[in-house]
């Protein structure tokens, strides 16, 4: 389960990830509780600020991916790492002063954006060479927990922060943990690095990648339930604060308590994952997409609190569990060469899609209530499979039809060409 840790050079880069994503989590409550709070607890002011902040992934990180492939990606992760700490900190002393408003939390949202956009497709990329690609499977998994570690942690450390002090405080928390990042990226051994072959500059690149997936009816299929999972179904930041707020109408510590509840999931489902000696198939990740739909349609329906409560952990488990296959999948059966822009498109639909879900799930919870964005999400997200799924499938029988006919019309100039008299 921890053979990755092995590696001095990711035992030192998952350390300092722990620690900014435990600041990360709690700057994503507070953020989310911060707007409620400037809006007269608007969910769809709470939808707009999520979209804003995943717009760039969007439409930035093919352009991320694109320097992930052609520059060195410590020195990238260090660049767009402070970028993030930077946006985090302003935001912060905004709140802190009492000055914040709902217009200056979208804008310094999105200007976060830019930075995770531009930071994911390295971050991901960067792992395999830390580790090369006999550890990879069990690195994903441990990132993820190190991830979802931050994830069980943070809320409820956010939540006493917020409770005590404000959001502004939390917000400013945030901006700080960047620095133990930082510091690990300071102190890895270069000289260890299995790094791969930088590409060189030349045009088409960013075309090179897109016709390198469009040619594979697998990472088709993969980075379609990608997509279906982060428009509709990763949305918990601003579910979870609608649930608390207005649903079950408990305060920020209850509200810190319920994403501390989810993590613990989300951890299991990580560990579970980094025991995998080889990467899920594809059966596998539309499987578990398929679940994961199923328990959040479930969880909206929890009659109190406290059902909510025990059925998160669940929900946490099965979401781990999907985006760590569907992530194995993809990072394992690409050619390294283009792995970066593979994995920017791969992060750009699963949060590029959010500014799709967000503000329409914020709208379903202003005309149906907080529970409208986890039951009509599940819904869509199985719907998004089964079209993505049907798609894949025309496409596949086209593209035999047309070969089978160029073979036929192959063979009958070949039988012309011998017919000479």
């Amino acid at each position: 389960m921890f053979a990755s840790l092995a590696v001095p050079n990711f035992r030192i880069y998952v350390t300092g990830a722990l620690v900014s994503n435990i600041g990360t989590w709690v700057q994503r409550g507070a953020q989310d509780w911060l707007v409620l709070q400037l809006s007269d607890n608007s969910s769809v002011a709470v939808g707009v600020t999520t979209a804003l902040q995943f717009l760039p992934a969007l439409l930035l990180s093919p352009v991320g991916g694109l320097f992930a492939d052609r520059f060195d990606k410590r020195r990238l992760l260090m660049f767009t790492q402070s970028w993030m700490a930077i946006s985090s900190l302003i935001l912060g002393a905004l709140a802190v002063t009492g000055v914040a408003t709902t217009n200056l939390v979208y804008v310094l949202a999105f200007v976060f954006g830019i930075g995770t956009a531009l930071d994911a497709p390295a971050r991901q990329s960067f792992v395999s060479e830390m580790v090369g690609t006999d550890r990879l499977t069990n690195a994903i998994g441990l990132n993820s927990s190190a991830f979802n570690a931050a994830r069980l942690i943070g809320p409820g450390i956010g939540g006493l922060i917020i409770g005590a002090f404000g959001s502004g405080w939390a917000i400013l928390t945030n901006g700080v943990s960047y620095l133990a990042f930082l510091i690990g990226l300071l102190l890895l051994d270069e000289s260890r690095l299995v790094r791969s072959e930088p590409v060189a500059r030349a045009k088409g690149q960013l075309r090179e990648g897109f016709r390198y997936v469009g040619g594979r009816p697998d990472l088709l299929i993969a980075l379609g339930v990608a997509f279906a999972i982060g428009t509709w179904g990763m949305n918990f930041q601003m579910t979870n604060a609608l649930m608390a707020r207005t649903e079950f109408q408990v305060g920020a510590s209850m509200y810190g308590v319920l994403g501390s509840v989810m993590g613990i999931g989300s951890l299991v489902g990580a560990l579970l994952a980094a025991r995998r000696k080889k990467a899920p198939g594809l059966k596998f990740v539309v499987g578990a997409a398929s679940m994961f739909a199923v328990l959040l349609g479930v969880s909206g329906l929890a009659p109190t609190v406290v059902v909510y409560a025990i059925v998160l952990p669940i929900l946490g488990l099965s979401a781990l569990m999907t985006l760590t296959a569907a992530n194995m999948y993809v990072q394992t059966n690409v050619d390294s060469r283009v792995r970066g822009r593979v994995m920017a498109l791969y992060m750009t639909l699963l949060m590029g899609g959010t500014p799709i879900g967000s503000p329409l799930l914020g709208l379903l919870a202003s005309h149906f209530g907080a529970r409208a964005p986890m039951v009509g999400g599940a819904i869509l997200q199985i719907a998004t499979i089964a079209l993505v799924l049907a798609a894949v499938a025309v496409l596949v029988r086209r593209r035999g039809e047309e070969s089978t006919s160029s073979s036929a019309a192959s063979e009958e100039v070949g039988e012309s060409d011998t017919v000479v008299p």
